[in-house]
């Protein structure tokens, strides 16, 4: 047994059972989702957060732009909060989704109420606990409680909150296809978590590793950029995310054999992605690809724009297994919170 609680490792693998109850949770607010739709309109909608879920918000934005066609963005909550006339340059009329998985974060909190006082459209939010204040900000407020975690790095919370906006994109959108698509995604998950651990485990102990990319492009740039952060968290390595085609204008000279990259590749383009990984293998990179076809993780076929989930386990199972082999508590990141508060000076 690990000398540590391993929340972490239970709440990464409990994802799927966490998506099947959030699933549940949405279709029975699926009404109440479409009134506001309705009763609430809006030209453009920006997605926030802190950390993690402002790397959410980054997917999130892409994914709604996609599936609904509706001009969308992600920006840190303290960009809204502190320099609201570069997030905002125009009086268009925003929805602004703020999630979190504490509700309890200052700069969201903050964002949303000079959001509010400023008039500029109405508040979504999605969170985890609903004693915790984000969860009474909202026009309409969105609690997932599957998605609460005891660790510190946001795994399973993540997931959750994440599938949660592509359920409020296929609404936004009336798709009924990718409402049933996203019911697929469960067994999905439970599929990769069993299949992939054992490579997980194999690359994390890799001696000469030095440091790690994870690439990805349109919401899968957000994904990466999670996962990369996970990496940094929990092993406390070298981890950046880059967008597919942005890795060769430099970065790639950092490849070699004590490199990992991590490619999330799309269907849609599926030939250029992999043309990079072929280059970066040529180099002496180990490389992996993550996706529905010739992947080194293959992913269970659901339909592109609401598959995004699937990406996530195997990123979290490596960064766990990195930092349980180098001697470190990914339950304790060094440095961190669950949440961050500020003083009224900070």
């Amino acid at each position: 047994m690990p000398p540590f609680d391993d929340y972490t490792w239970s709440e990464i693998q409990s994802q799927p059972q966490a998506w099947a109850a959030t699933l549940d949770l949405l279709h029975g607010r699926a009404a109440a989702v479409r009134a506001f739709y309705q009763n609430q309109p809006f030209d453009q909608v920006v997605f926030t957060g802190c950390g993690s879920t402002y790397y959410l918000s980054l997917a999130a934005a892409a994914s709604l732009r996609e599936i609904g066609r509706v001009n969308a963005v992600g920006q840190p909550a303290s960009e809204i909060w502190l320099y609201p006339r570069t997030t905002f340059p125009t009086d268009q009329r925003t929805l602004l989704v703020a999630v979190s998985r504490s509700g309890a974060t200052t700069e969201t909190l903050r964002a949303v109420e000079s959001f509010r006082a400023a008039g500029r459209g109405p508040v979504l939010t999605l969170s985890c606990y609903a004693e915790q204040p984000l969860a009474q900000l909202g026009d309409l407020n969105l609690v997932i409680e599957a998605g609460q975690e005891q660790s510190i790095a946001q795994t399973r919370a993540f997931s959750t909150l994440y599938l949660a906006t592509l359920y409020l994109a296929a609404l936004q959108a009336d798709r009924a296809d990718l409402l049933g698509e996203l019911g697929r995604l469960p067994a999905a998950g439970r599929q990769a978590l069993d299949t992939y651990q054992p490579l997980a485990h194999v690359l994390a102990a890799n001696e000469r590793l030095e440091r790690c990319f994870f690439l990805g492009s349109g919401a899968r740039y957000g994904l990466a950029a999670e996962l990369s952060l996970k990496m940094k968290e929990m092993s406390l390595g070298e981890s950046e995310p880059f967008h597919f085609l942005e890795y060769r204008h430099g970065p790639q000279s950092m490849a070699n054999p004590g490199t990992l990259i991590v490619g999330l590749l799309s269907g849609t383009n599926h030939a250029r992605e992999s043309a990079v990984l072929g280059e970066m293998r040529a180099h002496g990179a180990r490389c992996v690809a993550i996706g529905a076809q010739s992947a080194d993780v293959e992913l269970v076929a659901a339909d592109e724009l609401v598959r995004g989930p699937l990406y996530l386990p195997f990123g979290q199972m490596l960064a766990y297994e990195r930092a349980v082999w180098r001697g470190l508590t990914p339950d304790r990141p060094h440095q961190l919170s669950a949440v961050v508060k500020l003083g009224d000076a900070t």
